[in-house]
């Protein structure tokens, strides 16, 4: 069977690919299922719309274009392929709620409704104190006459809702599209809502999870529902998935890819970026509508379609644009806080080394008009490594440093969403107590046992402050906060602080550094400076300190008893 298809009523002027069965007659395979579609009119598990949208816009030569045509259906597969976007359902019921203070909403809804198709129940907006839960299962808590009462419906209604009332899933304002669209959505919803999983979260890397004072928390703060939600007592993160508009604004201010975008991860764009070599992709979100779009897509110019719109970060920016060795365009009515700072970091690197913008961004379509006949590829820009896998940080750490080689190209600063730094310490005051290496959990800080030395690769740091705030020592350990350094130093290890190791004064095995002896000796030397041997335990290693003090105490005893003869 083949997974490929390409129907048009027109036909086509020239051959596909043999792998893509074409066809002019939507008879002969409305009776097949394929893997990817140019159209909806055909079954399919993906409808790739930006197949028609390049065929109907592009420049490009006829043989160009049958080998980008099966380029984008290959795209597609991929995609699909390496897809964690799992599909779950929601039973939900005819119980239906109507907010509104408004009696002419009320009339208006009540004319655009079959009394059969819901158990409809009807409140004034000053009625409601709270909402709670998700579609099939939304709790509203009601003042009836000082008293509070549950309504326990699937679905709401509310005219001119209010911001919190919208957060939850299966709340719906006809204010915001219509009645007739919002009735006919709340039908389709009745008896099982489906959606997806747009996020993956990897807690082990999260600067978020299970510490004891809270660091990050960006994700829950951008979302725009209660998709994300934070317990502050345990410092865990809690995933409603059926809440989840798919944006993936979390993704991009994610410091440390704990989070990452189900339907395009970092292994996907990777994979997907293969593709775009010798291309000016563009970059367009399924929200802006292809299939509208007219676009005069000068000749290489490949779009590069994705589901959500905010999702898109430093490490996947630059991933797409040294894979295919020129600016990128990206095409959106809007940019995250988390991809606005990405781009102006990668902008501000691309503008110190090549002199020119890294991602061009158009919000409309007179902007994509100018952004189309700009485009242009950066010269010794291509780079490709096996980065399956790889952290966020580590995927952006070596691509940047193929961009910085050798130079020195002084500083960008980061921003308010995205954090890097360097770490500082106070060799004189540090210990290597290495607190602060546990505290660091995506190895930005390391112990190097053969030399005893507490290491940093500043260019994986997120610029936390775990460490900083974990540090026991007074004036030790400091970040300077929201700088890359565009140095090769940046990307090599650095040793932050050394110290000898101290041998125990009976056994002399090395036992700890020898300024945390001291630090320790100094600080309980007074109080034991009666007792010569208890002071000497100070020097001694775990095994040594309880074996010289019981002799002691035996030793002490004997004399006793010796004295009392």
């Amino acid at each position: 069977m083949q997974e490929f298809i390409y129907y048009n009523p027109n036909g086509l002027d020239f051959p596909l690919n043999e792998e893509i069965l074409v066809t002019n007659n939507i008879e002969d395979v409305k009776e097949q299922d394929f893997l990817i579609s140019n159209t909806s009119d055909v079954n399919a598990e993906v409808n790739a719309d930006e197949i028609d949208f390049y065929l109907k816009n592009t420049k490009d030569p006829v043989a160009t274009q049958i080998e980008n045509i099966y380029k984008l259906y290959e795209i597609a597969a991929n995609k699909y392929d390496l897809a964690q976007d799992i599909s779950y359902s929601q039973e939900v019921s005819k119980q239906l709620l109507l907010i509104t203070n408004s009696q002419d909403s009320y009339n208006d809804f009540l004319a655009c409704i079959n009394p059969e198709d819901f158990e409809l129940f009807f409140i004034k907006e000053e009625m409601v104190k709270s909402i709670s839960g998700m579609i099939g299962n939304l709790n509203v808590v009601v003042d009836d006459e000082g008293k509070d009462v549950d309504l326990n419906v699937s679905q709401i209604v509310w005219f001119d809702a209010k911001k919190e009332g919208m957060k939850q899933s299966g709340c719906f304002d006809p204010l915001e599209s219509s009645i007739e669209e919002v009735v006919s959505q709340l039908k389709e919803n009745i008896n099982e809502y489906s959606y997806k999983k747009f996020t993956t979260y990897d807690s082990s890397i999260c600067q978020y999870h299970e510490r004891r004072e809270e660091i990050c928390s960006k994700c829950e703060e951008v979302c725009p529902t209660v998709a994300i939600t934070k317990d502050d007592k345990t410092k865990t993160l809690g995933f409603s998935q059926i809440d989840c508009h798919g944006c993936g604004g979390c993704i991009s201010v994610c410091p440390s890819g704990a989070m990452d975008y189900a339907p395009s991860n970092r292994n996907s764009i990777y994979e997907m970026s293969k593709f775009y070599k010798n291309t000016h992709p563009l970059v367009i979100p399924e929200k802006m509508n292809m299939k509208d779009l007219s676009a005069d897509l000068k000749e290489n110019v490949l779009p590069f379609s994705i589901e959500g719109e905010k999702f898109l970060d430093e490490s996947t920016f630059l991933t797409l644009l040294q894979l295919s060795g020129s600016q990128v365009i990206f095409y959106s009515d809007f940019i995250s806080k988390g991809s606005g700072d990405a781009i102006r970091i990668v902008n501000d690197i691309y503008q110190k080394k090549y002199g020119k913008d890294a991602i061009i961004i158009a919000m409309d379509e007179k902007e994509l008009e100018e952004a189309l006949k700009t485009v242009s590829f950066v010269e010794d820009t291509y780079f490709n490594f096996n980065q399956d896998d790889l952290r966020k940080r580590e995927v952006f750490s070596h691509r940047l440093q193929k961009i910085v080689g050798d130079e020195d190209l002084g500083q960008v600063q980061t921003g308010e969403h995205v954090h890097y730094g360097q770490v500082k310490v106070n060799e004189d005051t540090c210990t290597l107590c290495l607190v602060c290496v546990g505290a660091c959990n995506v190895d930005a800080l390391q112990a190097d046992a053969s030399d005893n030395t507490l290491r940093l690769n500043p260019s994986l740091c997120t610029s936390c402050g775990y460490c900083e705030v974990s540090c026991p020592e007074a004036d030790c350990l400091t970040i300077e906060k929201d700088v890359i350094n565009l140095q090769p130093a940046w990307f090599k290890e650095s040793v932050l602080a050394q110290d000898e190791l101290f041998p125990c004064v009976e056994c002399g095995v090395e036992f700890a550094t020898k300024k945390s002896v001291e630090k320790i000796a100094k600080m309980m030397a007074p109080i034991f400076s009666a007792d010569p041997v208890k002071e000497r335990s100070l020097y001694c290693c775990a095994d040594c300190k309880p074996k010289i003090m019981m002799q002691n105490y035996y030793d002490q005893k004997n004399q006793g008893m010796t004295n009392a003869r």
